[in-house]
């Protein structure tokens, strides 16, 4: 197991912003399959694998706002990227980019965004180290 250098971390978070908090929990549950762990009301918090979670925030309430720009890309490794390909697929969501295998990074990766436009890739290990 990974040890960090500092005095110790339980999981982490990363938090998303939103303009219809509503919408994107649907995708996040009914596509994604994230199971909502911590609800706050305006903040919606959903596991995604041991020991990492994803914040949905409501742009109105949050430190931040929801924006147009979205400079960030939500990576998930699962173990089978091909899978996961189907399954975005038969959902009826159109990858941003197609299942493709890079050489280079020793990943097999897709691309596709959620209702407000925030990338999703999904990638498996295709070398070892990778």
């Amino acid at each position: 197991m990974y040890q960090a250098n500092n005095p110790g971390i339980n999981y982490s978070i990363t938090f998303i912003y939103f303009r219809d908090l509503p919408k994107a929990q649907a995708f996040y549950e009914d596509i994604m399959g994230f199971k909502l762990t911590i609800d706050q009301g305006w903040t919606k918090i959903y596991q995604t694998s041991d020991s990492g979670m994803v914040g949905l925030v409501d742009g109105n309430r949050g430190f931040h706002k929801a924006s147009d720009i979205k400079p960030i890309i939500q990576c998930y490794r699962v173990p089978d990227v091909d899978a996961w390909y189907k399954f975005i697929l038969d959902k009826g969501i159109k990858p941003i980019h197609d299942l493709k295998e890079s050489e280079e990074l020793g990943i097999k990766a897709f691309l596709f965004e959620d209702p407000e436009g925030h990338t999703i890739e999904i990638q498996s290990v295709t070398r070892p180290g990778a």
